[in-house]
């Protein structure tokens, strides 16, 4: 069987993520700027011998440039020294009606071991003959396992910031031999013309 490519589009995926502020109130963040490669054996994602993520930390966003700006810095991700998060995955597999997702987390250069769960939502193609495919995923982190060490606490002993961190991503993948066909199938009715 032959290796098959898919890329995330990231018009249509979203990586977000969720901290308890207060222990009251969620906030959540985003990051816009990402890649995702995975490549299975025919179409099979539970073969998969490459699952790749990978995000700008710079591009995180949570609607508030003060924020942002701190969550930026040496109390958090020190993008200065440290531009890239990234996920490797190692196993994909059946978990139920769903499936877990298995493999490391690299946030600060520590790279810890971890466990998301996945809704595979189907395959289609779509009506331009490319081939996607959607997943979301479900996980949790928490943040002081990989030195986001921040933390204040009120003058009643509220905690402003949670350790825990919420983790979830839709993601739609797109097959790039299809995107490769598709291509040169415009560029011959370009020059038909």
């Amino acid at each position: 069987m032959e290796t098959t490519k898919w890329k995330a589009d990231p018009v249509h995926s979203e990586i977000q993520f969720k901290v308890r502020h207060l222990m009251i109130t969620t906030v959540t963040g985003y990051f816009r700027e990402f890649n995702v490669e995975v490549e299975t054996v025919g179409d099979d994602f539970t073969k998969a011998s490459k699952i790749l993520f990978t995000t700008d930390i710079n591009s995180i966003s949570t609607n508030n440039a003060q924020r942002d700006t701190h969550l930026k810095s040496p109390d958090f991700f020190a993008v200065d020294q440290y531009r890239e998060l990234e996920f490797v995955g190692k196993r994909f597999r059946k978990h139920g009606a769903n499936y877990k997702l298995y493999g490391d987390l690299t946030i600060r250069n520590i790279t810890k071991p971890i466990e998301v769960e996945v809704e595979y939502g189907g395959t289609i193609t779509d009506p331009w003959g490319q081939q996607r495919a959607g997943f979301t995923v479900d996980g949790q982190i928490n943040r002081k396992d990989f030195n986001l060490m921040w933390d204040a606490v009120t003058e009643t002993g509220q905690v402003v910031v949670s350790d825990e961190i919420s983790i979830h991503c839709t993601l739609e993948l797109v097959k790039q031999a299809e995107v490769k066909v598709a291509a040169e199938k415009e560029v011959a009715r370009e020059l038909e013309r």
